[in-house]
């Protein structure tokens, strides 16, 4: 692994912003070097797509879909796979929030998979969700 990407350089390379830097984040990930990524970057560049560049949700999720499935991008904190679905729950609906599904995946990829939330929206499957004693 050649380290981790953070925030900044991703979303320089999905909205092409700010050139100089937009151009050296895509030659980094389309590169061959294998490169970690957390489920906080992905929530941050999720909000961030949304709110200051006002994308839609559906499209946020094709790009952060997009990304994961490049070859040299690894998950560092929950199952890349997981991570995967997680994002997905994302797209129908404002339902599932991006940190709520990476939550919902970071416990799948996890052997606790019990998750405490006063949530009662928070996704489900896979998981057990009890409110706090």
């Amino acid at each position: 692994m050649s380290g981790f990407l953070d925030t900044s350089a991703l979303l320089r390379y999905l909205t092409g912003d700010l050139e100089p830097q937009a151009r050296q984040a895509a030659a980094l990930i389309e590169s061959d070097e294998e490169l970690l990524i957390t489920s906080v970057v992905l929530a941050e560049a999720a909000y961030a797509l949304n709110q200051f560049y006002g994308v839609e949700r559906a499209k946020i999720v094709d790009y952060l879909v997009a990304f994961l499935q490049r070859a040299n991008i690894e998950t560092f904190d929950m199952d890349k796979s997981e991570a995967l679905q997680g994002l997905m729950m994302c797209r129908p609906s404002g339902r599932v929030s991006f940190a709520d599904a990476l939550i919902w995946a970071a416990a799948r990829s996890s052997p606790q998979n019990t998750v405490y939330s006063f949530d009662q929206a928070f996704p489900r499957e896979g998981l057990e969700v009890r409110t706090p004693p």
